[in-house]
This record gives C-alpha cells, sequence and structure tokens, in this order.
C-alpha cells in the first residue's frame, strides 16, 4: 500500500490518451473525444473486477458515502451506525446527508461488534455502515443479519480494503450498496477518486443522477438532459479515471506483493511473548496493507510506537492519539466546530453520540500499533524491517513491562 509506488507506463498511456484528445470532462464533447470514454471503460473494469453488476465513479470515496446514502433516501433524522475507528470522512458522509452518526464499538477484528451494534439499534435506525478498516473486512455475516432482522440498509465503506474479500465475494459488494476510494494513499489511485458498487440497478442510476447536479444523462447531449433528482458535484475526471484505469487492472500484483511483504514481517513479530495479532474473519480476504497487532498494556503500545518512529521506522501508527482515525481525539466532532448552521437540536443531537464512553473500543484501540505494508519493499528489506521492529518492540515491552 499504495498503488501510487508502482505508477508507470500503464498510467502514462491511459492519460496521454485523454490529453491527445483535449477533453478532460467524462461527459459531453462526444466528437472531440474521439471515442475516448476512460471513466465509462473504468466503471466497466470495476463491474467486471469485482464482479458487480453496476458501479459509479466520483470524486472521492466521501462523495460516494454521501451519494450512495441520499440515493438510499436516507437524511433528516435518520441514524446511520458506524464504528469508533474509521476515517473521519465516514461521519463527514452522515452529516452530510443530515443523517445523526451513532458509533458502536469494535472488537479485536478493529471493526464493528455485532453485539455492540444490536445494542445501538433504534426505530431511527436506517442503515449499518462497516467500515474494512486497515485493509480487513467487518463481521459481515453477523451484520447482515441484523440488517435483515431490523430491514436496514448495509452501506460497506470499503475505501480502505479494495481487492479484499469475505468467503469468496468482493469487499464492496456484498451489501445493498458499497464504496470506494481512490485517493493518493489507497491500494490503487486515481490521485483522486471513489465509486459506488451495487447490484441495485435503480439505486445505481440514482447514484450517477445526483452526483452530476441531477442530470439524467439521457440527452443526445448534455444539454438535453433532464434533471429528475436535486444532485451535487462529484463528478470525476476523465484525467483521473485514466490514471484508476491502468492501476485497476495490476490490483492482484499490487495484493501478491502487499500479501507476501505482510506475512514476512509477521513471520519476524510472532515470537514475541505477549503479542497477539488482530482477528481476521477470512484470512484469505485480507488485502495484507496493514498488519495490525496488540500489546499487552496501552503503555507498551505508545512507548513502542514511539521507538519505532525515533529509530526511523515509520507506517507504525498508535491509533488510540491519532486524531484521522479515532473518535477520542475527533475534536472537530466533540466540539460541534463549524456547525452553527445546523439546529440545535441536531447538534445536541450528534454531541451526544460523539462524547460517549466507548470503553471497550479504548481498550483494544490502545493497545493496537498498525504496520502499513509497502509495495516497494523486496523481500530482504521486508524481513530486515521485521527483524528491526522485533527488537524495537521487544525492547520497549521489557523497559514498561
Amino acid at each position: 500500500m499504495p498503488g501510487y509506488e508502482l505508477f508507470g507506463a500503464e498510467e502514462r498511456k491511459e492519460v496521454n490518451d485523454v490529453l491527445e484528445t483535449g477533453i478532460l470532462m467524462r461527459y459531453g464533447f462526444d466528437g472531440p473525444r474521439k471515442g475516448i470514454w476512460k471513466a465509462r471503460e473504468l466503471e466497466q473494469e470495476l463491474c467486471k473486477r469485482f464482479d458487480v453488476r453496476n458501479s459509479v465513479l466520483l470524486s472521492s470515496g466521501t462523495a460516494a458515502l454521501s451519494t450512495a446514502m441520499a440515493a438510499l433516501g436516507i437524511g433528516s433524522g435518520d441514524e446511520v451506525i458506524l464504528p469508533t475507528f474509521t476515517f473521519v470522512a465516514s461521519f463527514e458522509a452522515i452529516l452530510s446527508v443530515g443523517a445523526i452518526p451513532v458509533f458502536a464499538d469494535i472488537d479485536d477484528t478493529l471493526t464493528l461488534d455485532p453485539a455492540s451494534v444490536a445494542r445501538v439499534i433504534t426505530s431511527r435506525t436506517k442503515a449499518i455502515m462497516p467500515v474494512h478498516m486497515c485493509g480487513s473486512m467487518a463481521q459481515l455475516d453477523e451484520l447482515k443479519a441484523l440488517c435483515d432482522q431490523h430491514s436496514l440498509f448495509l452501506i460497506e465503506d470499503a475505501c480502505q480494503a479494495i481487492g479484499g474479500s469475505y468467503k469468496g465475494r468482493a469487499l464492496g459488494t456484498i451489501g445493498n450498496v458499497g464504496t470506494f476510494s481512490f485517493d493518493f494513499v489507497k491500494i490503487i489511485t486515481c490521485g483522486e477518486g471513489g465509486a459506488i458498487l451495487t447490484n441495485d440497478a435503480e439505486l445505481a442510476e440514482k447514484c450517477d443522477h445526483y452526483s452530476d447536479h441531477g442530470h439524467d444523462h439521457y440527452g443526445k447531449d448534455r444539454g438535453a438532459d433532464l434533471h429528475p433528482y436535486l444532485g451535487y458535484n462529484y463528478r470525476i475526471s476523465e484525467l483521473h479515471a485514466a490514471v484508476g484505469l491502468a492501476q485497476v487492472r495490476k490490483l492482484d500484483h499490487f495484493l501478491e506483493l502487499q500479501r507476501r511483504n505482510h506475512r514476512i514481517i509477521r513471520e519476524c513479530l510472532e515470537h514475541i511473548p505477549g503479542i497477539s495479532f488482530r482477528r481476521i474473519p477470512d484470512a484469505a480476504g485480507d488485502t495484507g496493507s496493514f498488519l495490525s497487532f496488540f500489546l499487552p498494556t496501552a503503555f507498551q503500545a505508545k512507548a513502542a510506537a514511539k521507538d519505532l518512529a525515533e529509530a526511523g521506522i515509520g507506517g507504525n501508527p498508535y491509533w488510540y492519539d491519532n486524531n484521522w482515525h479515532y473518535i477520542r481525539k475527533w475534536e472537530h466532532l466533540k466540539n460541534a466546530a463549524l456547525m452553527n448552521r445546523l439546529s440545535e437540536e441536531y447538534r445536541k443531537e450528534i454531541m451526544h453520540q460523539t462524547n460517549l464512553a466507548f470503553a471497550a473500543s479504548d481498550e483494544w484501540i490502545s493497545r493496537c500499533i498498525s504496520s502499513a505494508v509497502q509495495l516497494g519493499w523486496t523481500e530482504d528489506e521486508a524481513r530486515a524491517r521485521g527483524k528491526k521492529m522485533a527488537e524495537i518492540i521487544e525492547a520497549a515491552m521489557l523497559v514498561n513491562a
């Protein structure tokens, strides 16, 4: 992780196809573009690669989440359940449609704990949003059962797990709708971009319209389109789609490298007394983009992460103090910063949810370190890194026992 490490002739070829036409927008200009439709081609490639009937490209993973919820009819007063450990975009997207983010604890999978989810379902709940964090999947059988029991939508935030699978099915294709991110540090990248995957043709059509100001895209030229929906500008460009087209064709190679280096580093750490590894519901479907593990105490984990960083072994985040990914440090949400445009009632509901205690999540995250796995490492480089990590972690555990 991520795909930008292995840019090459394939990406340049696809981008040059677009530059030679001069048509950078994905819609219209049929004549001058000379048959070059990279966004359409990438959508078709995504459907083929992930065995799903429909895909819709957007400008980001956040836009994909917002669009998916809008198309599902989720809005004011509705509740969407998500994990305490995610990227801030997950709750930002929920707020963007006027819904209320309701947080549930994670467990040793670093994803939603189904028992915690069951406890926070109310009559206002409209969807459960599992986030496949750090390249590995949530417990989808249990979460889907809850959705079926309570007639809820299952929205997969698979932005960090492109190429992962669960029991033979691609992540992002198991729920009612799934979302990908193609930003610069994802497993594959467009530079910026995102996608919606769904087997529901009507839902895909709504997403397509919503993402382009409500244009229905049925006219012979864009000016002839009708506007059946109120929408926004969440379009991807042809340049971004061109990069992604080359990247998705190399995805299997990226996954092979990640999984190899993941395995090598894990083998270097497995002998350490007291260390335990993240539980993965389907190990065969893990992308290998992160190796996540737990130390016996939060004090040891924080010290080890600090020592790794000081030794120049980067890419080993200590999530407990991370203000992008764990609820404890989301001060902008907890303080309702810049939410003056919202009603007082809505602000209170949001702040109530985000200022709750999450002891079970704290227990797991406070002891967790995740090592990002690079594509560009050789086997020898991965092994050397793993051995150095093991030395540092063992020393930190001993000193801080």
